[in-house]
């Protein structure tokens, strides 16, 4: 079966969202890998004029919250206060857009979570039992014999305990049909391909009733009918997807937003979210969201990245040696996003000078160095006539499309390798119209006028592509040529980017978008 495209739905707004991440332990370069993805796939829907809400956010009624909490002599809600500010430090950090960051301790949230659970127990979809069997603390996950690696929890690598409670339970297996129906009769539900089959694969193994609340922990949820229960923590967060968009609380912003175009998960959860979170969503009598896309892994000299494995990479940290956006571009152009891929320090650098400094800094820096020195600063209109304007203006329009395909499939890697082969033609251009030659010779001097127009023109297209995968370095590119309004919303039609905008704009050199760096992190 051949690549899902991104699925467009009658709702008006396109909604994107990510996992919300537990709260004890800050976010790593695994973490920020998803949230980048999903930030450059919500930059890129903005560019194209669609309407976008991007929802991102914090896992906060987690075991290992209040036992991390407890160690640091705080109470949880004072813990996972200091611990959003520091989350969001690190999404400002990376240029995260999102629209909304939820927290499982707003209110408007805790009463939708109450209002559910009541109505799915007010359906019989729950009911009481006593749940005897393994547990794993760090995924807070209730696992079958079945489940296990060699008796240990399969992400964890550790142990789970036994243990025998009393908890309510939700009614998993009666969805079994529906949902191997439906996953068969909508494709692009599960994306990649690989994980739909494996979920398929687990449904027809026979689905469990699975525990929804905790009688033996006291940090989280009430049952509404229940107060000696809290709901178990990952149908509290599954349910983040339509409580941060107005279930119960604003249908029109609901109506507006649902069902989600696509939840951007790590394949290690898409069993919660294929399986547990379309049940709850059909127990409810709701549309379920169009996709669910579990990403790969970000590994670190083969290893996941886990605080379990001490195979961590801060983000931030990453972000300080080469700049913010050169790792955005570098996560998003060496993993391909379906697949899992390794993070190294040198390959860290030679991306940054080969594709970075050497093939985009340099196209930036000669043209605004040639418009400057040959026509005192002034945008000249570009030509488009000659053999060469017309490839290179045919260029620009064939990689618009093959972006967007990629994009369409979260093929970011494929879509960075299209516009980079449009910028190594463009540097080609500057080769084969030897401006410099055209300088020399007052009888080409209408031609030195277009190549140089057609020149700038190219760079304003490149960086309306480029906006979405490294932000401040578009925006330095448009400053660069005269256009101090930036990027703006729906820039990216078909007759914002074909039409020429520069003619008589006043370029402005600026300091090198990717200066030279030093040997020191060229290894791992």
């Amino acid at each position: 079966m051949g690549k899902r495209k991104i699925k467009m739905k009658r709702s008006k707004i396109f909604y994107l969202t990510t996992a919300i991440d537990y709260v004890n332990a800050l976010p790593h370069l695994g973490t920020a890998y998803e949230k980048v993805g999903a930030d450059v796939l919500a930059r890129y829907m903005r560019l194209k004029g669609v309407e976008t809400f991007f929802q991102m956010g914090v896992d906060e009624h987690s075991q290992n919250v209040e036992k991390e909490a407890r160690k640091a002599g705080l109470s949880p809600k004072d813990y996972c206060d200091q611990f959003e500010t520091k989350f969001l430090e690190v999404w400002k950090k990376l240029d995260i857009s999102f629209d909304q960051f939820l927290r499982t301790t707003d209110d408007f949230h805790v009463e939708a979570i109450q209002r559910i659970f009541q109505t799915i127990y007010d359906k019989g979809d729950i009911y009481k039992g006593f749940y005897e069997g393994w547990y794993c603390v760090s995924c807070e996950n209730f696992l079958q014999e079945k489940e296990l690696d060699e008796g240990s929890c399969p992400v964890h690598k550790t142990k789970p305990q036994w243990i025998r409670e009393e908890n309510y339970f939700f009614a998993l297996s009666r969805y079994s049909k529906k949902l191997e129906e439906y996953i068969n009769n909508n494709p692009d539900f599960i994306r990649p391909g690989i994980t739909r089959r494996e979920i398929l694969n687990v449904i027809k193994g026979g689905l469990s009733d699975i525990s929804v609340s905790r009688s033996s922990i006291g940090w989280g949820i009430p049952l509404p009918f229940d107060t000696s229960h809290v709901v178990y923590v990952w149908f509290d967060a599954l349910c983040n997807y339509i409580s941060g968009v107005g279930f119960y609380k604003d249908p029109e912003q609901f109506s507006n937003c649902w069902p989600a175009n696509i939840h951007i998960i790590g394949k290690d959860i898409t069993r919660f979210h294929c399986i547990i979170w379309p049940a709850i969503l059909m127990s409810l009598g709701i549309e379920l969201p169009l996709s669910v896309y579990g990403h790969g892994f970000v590994s670190l000299r083969g290893e996941k990245m886990s605080k379990t494995s001490g195979t961590l990479v801060n983000p931030v940290e990453a972000a300080e040696v080469f700049g913010v956006d050169s790792l955005r571009y570098y996560l998003m152009r060496e993993i391909p996003f379906d697949k899992d891929g390794d993070f190294t320090w040198k390959g860290f650098q030679g991306r940054y000078e080969s594709d970075l400094a050497n093939d985009l800094g340099n196209l930036l820096n000669r043209v605004i160095a040639m418009i400057t020195k040959y026509n005192e600063k002034i945008i000249p209109a570009p030509g488009f006539e000659n053999d060469n304007d017309v490839y290179i203006s045919n260029k620009a329009q064939s990689t618009k499309k093959q972006v967007d395909e990629h994009m369409n499939n979260l093929d970011f890697n494929r879509a960075l390798s299209s516009l980079w082969e449009l910028i190594q033609a463009c540097n080609q251009y500057v080769e084969k119209t030897a401006p410099w030659n055209l300088f020399k010779d007052k009888s080409q001097e209408s031609r030195l006028l277009e190549v140089l127009g057609v020149m700038a023109e190219c760079l304003r297209r490149i960086g309306l592509l480029l906006s979405p995968f490294m932000p401040s370095a578009a925006l330095e590119i448009m400053r660069q040529i005269g256009l101090d309004s930036g990027i703006d919303f729906g820039d990216l039609s078909e007759e914002n980017f074909n039409k020429s905008v520069l003619t008589g704009k006043i370029v402005q050199k600026g300091i090198p978008l990717f200066p030279k760096k030093d040997e020191g992190h060229a290894s791992g």
